[in-house]
């Protein structure tokens, strides 16, 4: 079925809206992807969608990033905020709304709720003295340092006495303890929502909601009181309304009910209690839902930073890996809510095993067997077998289990649903051995029902993933000789037998792998002086570089057949399936140790560019590896995973 439906339900979510003291960084865009792909599950679905991301500019650390870099806060913010529309553009981010909080109407909107607030006496003036973060932009208790500082910071707290406008928070405490009970979906995962409760058992006082402007000067005015500035937790956050143009709009009544919030849990506090009481007091209704993930970290297990090198930047690594390479594994490496590990070793573990192997082989492969046996002509299916209607099955079930996951917001698992079923498509051809079904003239309805299931499974699998690969999976089915779009509904043969299949260039290409030292290494230099060293008991093989190693080209195989060689008592003759279009014939000695039956459905090692030799009459094309051990027993080299037919070894 071709998009779009016509339905009533809605969908809006918003990224963070984010602060410009720095440049984007892969926290940024992990959480930005996460809410791109969430909305394009919601859409794909048959929801009226709609995503919100944009720029927090306001405050006293914006005022210092700019002096520190040499600009005025408005020249500065405006780079900034391009900064981040630039990398979302590279990331393939189809946002709906892009809000600035130095926007004219955003202004105009927190002036009309402070306003509002106001008159009703909740907001009141009074000096205070305590300690002040400036990297949080608030007052902080003793109870919150460690070590004499917030966690989130790098410096300590400054003592400060001033006079401030408050906003009676603390009026609203039982309220929100209450909403959180009774609503167990309103911050998720529900870890997250103890933790506030947490936090709300003790009297969190009023929240300070002003600054002198003879301090901070860049801010949004009190429309009652010039020489102060708002806020910026209380002028960024309304930006979530702000930008659906409220109260004259039918954007503001179709999608602020149904309003999602997607951030990181270091901004836990001012979402899951400032806000809410905050839209309490104007009259507003309450967000549906916040969503909170956790933090990232580099491959040594630490938070990213510059100094440590350990960080991954969202440009360079769309410039490297390709935009939707780094989507996917972000989204599929890092379980939502919880705190992640991201490397380059990673993303191209990622992208060489799932997308390349996997995906990416499936296509060329199947594409080259139609090619090849129906002159690039999709056949129609004929008599369904178990093996096929289970396939159908699955196919009819993901989608709604997909949706399901995403709004769950476990796009991680959505995704490994998915690729199971690419898997299940190659353990399938390796099954049905369509290569031999070619050979026999008898075979010809069940070779055509082989290619249509795969076909369309491709297709099927192409839409499950489009959501995080959206313009990869539009490519795939080009490739198909599909051109339209498809929606998330269940739906089984809709590739028409008939279709010509164009084949194209490779989907997702392979890159060397990244070298990287997962422990520490020792070094010559740390070794003590009356330390020995053993001297080898074998002589040395000639060392080679790692470009020699690079040019054995090493895949793991799926044995398929054995036959023994006549007159030959060491020789099998196997049929090995290296992920390639038809399987290849293997010569091995290793008869001495194992039966046909020993080796049948049993992955080994193959070096597969091998050049061929003729044995006993029968040309082998590769080598399967094998290891021997001092008497003489030899045992094969495999993999104990079901790692797919041609997964190159490294």
């Amino acid at each position: 079925m071709t998009q779009t439906p016509n339905t009533p339900k809605a969908f809006f979510i918003t990224s963070p809206i984010f602060y410009v003291n720095g440049q984007p960084h892969i926290g940024h865009a992990y959480a930005t992807a996460m809410a791109d792909t969430l909305t394009n599950y919601h859409r794909l679905s048959g929801y009226n969608a709609f995503f919100l991301t944009g720029t927090d500019e306001h405050g006293e650390k914006v005022v210092r990033a700019a002096q520190a870099a040499g600009f005025q806060p408005q020249a500065f913010t405006d780079a900034i905020s391009q900064s981040f529309q630039k990398v979302w553009a590279s990331l393939g981010v189809a946002y709906d709304g892009f809000v600035r909080t130095t926007d004219p109407a955003h202004k105009k909107f927190v002036q009309a709720m402070l306003e509002k607030v106001y008159a009703t006496g909740d907001i009141y003036f009074a000096e205070y003295e305590g300690l002040y973060s400036v990297g949080q932009e608030r007052f902080v208790t003793e109870k919150e340092l460690v070590d004499g500082k917030l966690p989130e910071d790098n410096v300590p707290p400054e003592l400060r006495k001033e006079g401030n406008y408050y906003f009676r928070m603390s009026k609203y405490r039982e309220w929100l303890v209450d909403h959180i009970k009774s609503h167990p979906d309103f911050i998720q995962p529900a870890g997250y929502a103890n933790e506030v409760l947490k936090m709300l058992e003790e009297d969190l006082g009023d929240l300070s909601i002003s600054r002198p402007k003879e301090r901070v000067s860049w801010g949004i005015e009190l429309p009652w009181d010039s020489k102060h500035v708002t806020y910026v937790w209380f002028d960024a956050l309304l930006s979530y309304v702000s930008a659906l143009e409220p109260f004259e709009s039918e954007k503001y009544t179709t999608f602020w009910p149904v309003a999602w919030h997607l951030i990181g849990k270091d901004i836990l506090k001012a979402h899951a209690i400032f806000w809410p009481t905050m839209l309490k007091s104007m009259g507003l209704e309450v967000y549906q839902r916040l969503n909170v993930s956790g933090y990232i970290f580099g491959h040594d297990g630490r938070k990213m930073s510059k100094s440590l090198g350990n960080g991954v930047d969202p440009l360079l690594a769309a410039e490297k890996f390709g935009p939707e390479t780094l989507r996917y594994a972000l989204l599929r490496e890092i379980s939502f809510g919880v705190d992640g590990i991201i490397s380059d070793a990673i993303i191209e573990r990622r992208l060489n095993s799932d997308l390349a192997n996997d995906l990416g082989n499936l296509l060329a492969r199947s594409v080259s067997m139609v090619q090849k046996y129906r002159a690039g002509v999709l056949p129609a299916a004929h008599e369904l077998g178990e093996r096929e209607q289970g396939i159908q099955k699955r196919a009819l079930e993901l989608p709604l289990e997909v949706l399901k996951l995403a709004r769950e917001v476990k796009i991680s698992q959505a995704i490994e649903a998915s690729m199971e079923f690419v898997r299940d498509l190659n353990r399938y051809i390796a099954e049905k051995q369509p290569w031999l079904l070619a050979k026999s003239p008898d075979k010809s309805q069940e070779l055509d029902t082989v290619l249509y299931t795969v076909i369309e499974g491709i297709r099927v699998a192409s839409v499950l993933l489009e959501p995080v690969l959206p313009q990869k999976m539009k490519d795939l089915r080009l490739q198909l000789g599909l051109e339209q779009s498809y929606t998330l509904e269940p739906a089984w043969g809709l590739a028409p037998a008939g279709l010509e299949l164009r084949g194209g260039e490779v989907l997702f290409p392979k890159l060397e792998p990244v070298a990287v030292a997962e422990t520490p290494v020792k070094m010559l230099t740390e070794i003590k002086p009356e330390t020995k060293l053993e001297e080898p008991k074998e002589p040395k093989l000639e060392e080679i570089s790692i470009d020699d190693f690079a040019k054995v080209d090493l895949r793991i195989g799926l044995v398929l057949t054995v036959e023994e060689i006549p007159k030959a008592d060491k020789l099998f003759k196997l049929t090995v399936d290296l992920g390639e279009a038809e399987p290849r014939t293997i010569v091995s000695g290793i008869r001495k140790w194992f039966s046909p039956a020993d080796l049948v459905g049993r992955r080994v090692v193959v070096v597969a560019n091998l050049k061929p030799v003729k044995l006993r009459g029968v040309i082998s094309y590769g080598m399967i590896l094998a290891a021997e051990d001092s008497s003489g027993n030899l045992d094969l080299i495999g993999s104990s995973l079901e790692l797919p037919a041609g997964a190159k070894v490294r």
